[in-house]
């Protein structure tokens, strides 16, 4: 060992002390449907900010919401629709001056790919052909919630209850309808192009309002600074790119 050995061992465990020191892990409650786009926005963001490891728990925001309130650690919270982080808001659960808007999605109806035929509109879903239709749960699936206030606003909702299948989230009656196990379903966009060749879109659904999904730092992260980045950074250019690449559009 040369005379300068010690010394320059101590400076390397003293570099790797302070880098360790400096690392942060970001946690983030995302919806389900934004699960392919988050994990490939989160190199960009942990580029940008060196020594940060962002992880992820994807699940139907309305699950995500009994998480927060039972105390899971996390960071941030992106909801796919405005009442739940409403709800987590009123809770004092999350920063609301630093809610923001960082995606729009479509709801979308879709058929097997191997189906016969498709439906046009939703009252054509009443018909024969159609006797399971997957939707997720309205309590907890914010999909599920723009189904039936489509559904109820068409007068079609007491009409159509017999024939539903309640699924936890989008990706779920995604799965059921690319295996044939379901005639239609209630999914967004973003979800029927992760399997173009298994379904198909029969029809966008009338908005009833828009589906914007919003973004709010916890209040009790241990990383508030960071949070709130990750935040805006999912508004900032490159980010954005990346979502709709994924099919997800501007706030």
């Amino acid at each position: 060992m040369t005379p300068h050995a010690p010394r320059v061992l101590a400076l390397l465990v003293s570099a790797s002390l302070s880098l360790a020191c400096h690392a942060a892990e970001l946690t983030v409650s995302a919806a389900a449907s934004l699960s392919n786009a988050l994990r490939d926005v989160a190199p960009l963001f942990e580029a940008a900010h060196p020594g940060t490891r962002v992880q992820f728990n994807f699940a139907a925001s309305g699950a995500l919401l009994q998480q927060l309130v039972q105390g899971a650690p996390v960071d941030v919270f992106v909801s796919a629709d405005q009442q739940t982080m409403d709800q987590a808001q009123v809770r004092g659960l999350v920063v609301a001056a630093q809610r923001r808007n960082v995606v729009a999605n479509t709801l979308v109806v879709i058929v097997p790919a191997a189906s016969a035929k498709a439906p046009k509109a939703l009252a054509e879903l009443t018909q024969a052909a159609y006797p399971r239709v997957a939707i997720g749960l309205p309590a907890s699936v914010p999909a599920g919630r723009y189904a039936k206030a489509a559904l109820e606003a068409a007068g079609m909702w007491a009409a159509l209850e017999a024939r539903m299948i309640g699924v936890q989230t989008p990706r779920q009656a995604l799965d059921y309808a690319a295996r044939g196990e379901v005639d239609a379903a209630f999914v967004y966009a973003t979800d029927a192009a992760l399997m173009p060749a298994k379904v198909r879109v029969a029809f966008v659904v009338p908005a009833i309002q828009p589906i914007l999904y919003p973004a709010a730092p916890l209040a009790a992260s241990p990383n508030p600074a960071l949070a709130q980045r990750f935040v805006e950074f999912m508004r900032a250019p490159q980010a954005q790119a990346v979502l709709a690449r994924f099919g997800f559009g501007s706030p």
